[in-house]
Parts: C-alpha cells; sequence; structure tokens
C-alpha cells in the first residue's frame, strides 16, 4: 500500500519479515522517555499481534527508509469484544521523522485500505494530553468515553 503526497516522499506499509522485524522494534527507542510511556514498544505490539487473530500491522516507510509502525484490531474478539470495526491499536512514528506529515499521510493510507474493505470508520484511543491535537486535526472526534484511562475518540470517513 503505497502514497505520494508530494514529488519529495512516497509513504508506504509493508509487511515485516525476518530481515526487517529487528530495525522496527528498534525504533521504539528513537522516542522521548514520555512517548515511551505513552504507546507500547514495538516488540510488545509485534508479540501480541502473533497471538492476536484480529491484529493487522505493517511497518511504514518514507520511500526506502523505516520510519514507524501501525497495528489495527480489525473487529471483535478476546481483546476487543465489545467493538465490531477497526481499531487503530499502536501507531508510532520515529522521534526524528514527527512533525513531517507523514502521519496524516498513513492515516489517509489507513482509510483507502479499510475503505476497500467495507469500512467507514476507524475507532482509537489516546492519553491527554499525549496526541490529542494530532488525532483530532485528522479528523478523530472524542466519543465522550473512557476507554482503559485513555480518549476514546472516533473517525468517520
Amino acid at each position: 500500500m503505497k502514497e505520494r503526497y508530494n514529488q519529495e516522499v512516497e509513504i508506504s506499509l509493508r509487511e515485516i519479515n525476518a530481515d526487517t522485524v529487528r530495525a522496527v522494534c528498534n525504533l521504539s527507542e528513537t522516542l522521548t522517555s514520555e512517548q515511551r510511556n505513552m504507546v507500547a514498544d514495538n516488540a510488545v505490539s509485534i508479540a501480541q499481534a502473533y497471538f492476536c487473530n484480529q491484529a493487522w500491522f505493517r511497518a511504514i516507510y518514507a520511500d526506502q527508509e523505516l520510519i514507524g509502525f501501525v497495528m489495527l484490531h480489525m473487529g471483535g474478539d478476546d481483546i476487543e469484544e465489545d467493538y465490531k470495526g477497526v481499531y487503530l491499536w499502536r501507531f508510532m512514528l520515529a522521534g526524528p521523522h514527527q512533525g513531517k506529515g507523514y502521519g496524516k499521510q498513513v492515516i489517509e493510507l489507513l482509510k483507502g485500505h479499510l475503505r476497500n474493505q467495507g469500512f467507514h470508520e476507524l475507532m482509537t484511543s489516546y492519553t491527554d494530553p499525549g496526541p490529542a491535537v494530532f488525532y483530532q486535526k485528522l479528523g478523530f472526534v472524542p466519543t465522550g468515553k473512557i476507554y482503559d484511562d485513555e480518549i476514546e475518540s472516533l473517525l468517520k470517513f
């Protein structure tokens, strides 16, 4: 899955394999200590994904450079029994790549991917203040519910 928003950088979501898993895990070390308290390390996320039939995860690339990790939860099972839609479970961009508009591009890619599967909304949750402004700029709207001490937000598309 790819998207080119400008002539300089192509953002793509790629499967993680034996050759790339260590580099994806090491991206967590580029986050500030505050950010690391808000999102699980990529190694933990990948391990959780292997024990959840509903997990979908990818490495994020800017051209050929690895810059992040994203993981969705697709429908209800033992982890997310109450929500049958798609949940943005984990999302991180390496510290040096934040603030460049890549996050918005990733969400646009995800929206296209999900539309192709018949989905028209994406749920997430976050700590406050944390990434609240980021998600709200992308169109996520707080639902008024709290999920595991995080603000639940919904993006309709």
